[in-house]
């Protein structure tokens, strides 16, 4: 594969060389992890940059309808539109469905469109391990906004911040006891909570639902980089397209505000900082799947199930054959 003309497919925008580049990155093989991290180099010389949308919201809130209505809607005024949607792998059989094309069948017939599911792959956070370098190849490809969609809302589901420009949490209405429903950390990290579903029946309990949020929000501790009316709750409707562009006027007068206030691009430096220590701490890890750490853990783990050493002394054992080489 030569890697220097793949770069340069994608930053042309060619959709294919830029599929072709986001399997590169997500392989596994040691050879292939080489050329991604030159092609990863190759690209970064575009310079371009998109504005990132972290998207995450529990099973059925309507995620798939929300990145359809809201990515047409954005398309119509001119813009590029990519999707990175992560979808929960099998913990029996590695499989995911991968279902998010289908469910978007207008945003994925679109040419100014590009939609990726990519499997978890068990990987913890809500989002899959490569799912940075993913952005980046589709930042490089000319696209003006990356939807990176979540698995699903948990304690782990936070990750996504590490990537994005904007956390956005969706949310249904009527769904029970909403603020327990949804982990205060998740909650805290969201820069925007938008109640879907504001329409027919639920719109009533949406608005009640939503003003639940903006009243739990003002208890929350403000954070320096955003104005004293952020975070805040609103109401939209996917299904009739209803409070899209309030939402996306809000996001943007968001980004403005950090951007004039040296935020954004701060928090894009931490964030590189963050994706550095998990890269090295992913590399660490790799090392003890390689003989003869491999095997020494095999027999250790025999001993450490049949009750003749600790666990704490069985992995410092391992942990001094891998400071000695």
């Amino acid at each position: 594969m030569d890697i220097k003309e793949l770069a340069e497919q994608v930053i042309a925008g060619n959709r294919r060389a830029l599929a072709r580049a986001i399997t590169l990155v997500e392989s596994a093989r040691a050879d292939h992890r080489e050329q991604a991290i030159a092609l990863m180099e190759e690209v970064g010389k575009s310079g371009r940059q998109a504005l990132r949308l972290g998207l995450s919201g529990t099973p059925g809130v309507g995620k798939s309808t929300f990145i359809e209505s809201f990515g047409m809607m954005l398309i119509k005024e001119g813009l590029k539109v990519a999707v990175l949607a992560v979808d929960p792998s099998s913990s029996r059989s590695g499989g995911s469905i991968l279902g998010d094309k289908t469910r978007m069948e207008l945003l994925s017939r679109e040419r100014n469109a590009f939609i990726r599911p990519s499997p978890s792959q068990s990987e913890l956070g809500g989002v899959a391990r490569r799912t940075r370098e993913a952005v980046a190849l589709c930042e490089a490809a000319g696209y003006d906004l990356i939807l990176i969609e979540t698995v699903g809302v948990g304690q782990s589901e936070t990750v996504v911040s590490e990537m994005s420009d904007l956390f956005l949490l969706l949310l249904a209405p009527a769904g029970g006891d909403e603020l327990q429903g949804v982990k205060r950390g998740i909650m805290e990290m969201a820069d925007l909570i938008l109640v879907n579903k504001a329409d027919g029946d639920l719109k009533p309990a949406a608005q009640r639902t939503c003003a639940d949020y903006a009243g739990a929000l003002r208890l929350i501790r403000k954070r320096p980089q955003d104005p004293t009316d952020f975070p805040k709750a609103m109401t939209v409707s996917a299904i009739e397209e209803k409070g899209l562009k309030e939402a996306w006027g809000e996001m943007n007068t968001l980004i403005e505000w950090r951007r004039e206030n040296g935020f954004f691009d701060k928090r894009r430096s931490e964030q590189a900082e963050y994706w550095f220590g998990q890269e090295i701490r992913h590399g660490l890890l790799g090392q003890l799947e390689k003989e003869p750490l491999k095997s020494m853990i095999t027999g250790l783990a025999g001993r450490v199930a049949a009750g003749e050493m600790t666990p704490g002394h069985a992995a410092a054992d391992v942990l001094s054959a891998l400071q000695h080489g």
